[in-house]
């Protein structure tokens, strides 16, 4: 049991990023309501996984090879991306093109700048250490069996990630919907005074 813990943490850490809306759900449910199209919700997630997979896989590969990373000059250049990738993306539009959604390019490089900045992977360390690393009674990991372990680590994460962000972007749009139905309802309904007007 006590080998499953790093797993379990690993998996909850991804449930908890799924959970943040900068992770990606608000971005795809967006997507889904301005394209009236609820599938374009969950065609998003791929972008958004391969950005934060993308991100958590530079930490745990530094990990897996037992090389250190300086968490604040990681989150200053992810931070510096973000203004720079904005500033581009607003440069030179009128106000409608700079409101046009970005493509899977873009949702993609986003996921890993937010990943990155917010420090998605650094999480992972407490888990991925006795992952990778092993106890000191196990027998010594090769550089590749580490890398392999962490990137299982990785799949297992953005997976329960993907589930989360996944169900939170289809329920926001369900829950517009009803919300739009719920509203055209009570519009349609004429009000008590204009029923009781003689």
């Amino acid at each position: 049991m006590a080998s499953l813990w790093p797993w379990l943490a690993v998996a909850g850490v991804g449930a908890l990023h799924g959970l943040n809306p900068a992770s990606g759900w608000m971005w795809a449910a967006a997507w889904g309501l301005r394209s009236r199209d609820r599938g374009q919700a969950l065609r998003a997630l791929l972008p958004i996984a391969f950005g934060h997979a993308a991100s958590v896989a530079l930490v745990a590969g530094a990990v897996a090879f037992g090389l250190s990373l300086d968490r604040a000059l990681l989150q200053v250049l992810a931070g510096v991306l973000v203004i720079v990738f904005a500033g581009l993306h607003l440069w030179g539009r009128t106000p409608s093109a700079a409101r046009a959604p970005a493509g899977h390019a873009g949702m993609a490089l986003w996921s890993f700048m937010v990943s990155t900045a917010h420090g998605a992977g650094l999480m992972l360390v407490p888990a991925l250490i006795p992952l990778c690393m092993g106890d000191g009674a196990a027998t010594a990991f090769s550089a590749s069996d580490s890398l392999l372990l962490a990137l299982a680590a990785v799949g297992v994460h953005t997976a329960a990630m993907l589930a989360v962000t996944g169900a939170i972007a289809w329920g926001a749009c369900r829950g517009f919907d009803a919300g739009g139905r719920w509203l055209r309802r009570l519009r349609r309904k004429p009000s008590a005074a204009a029923v009781h007007r003689p």
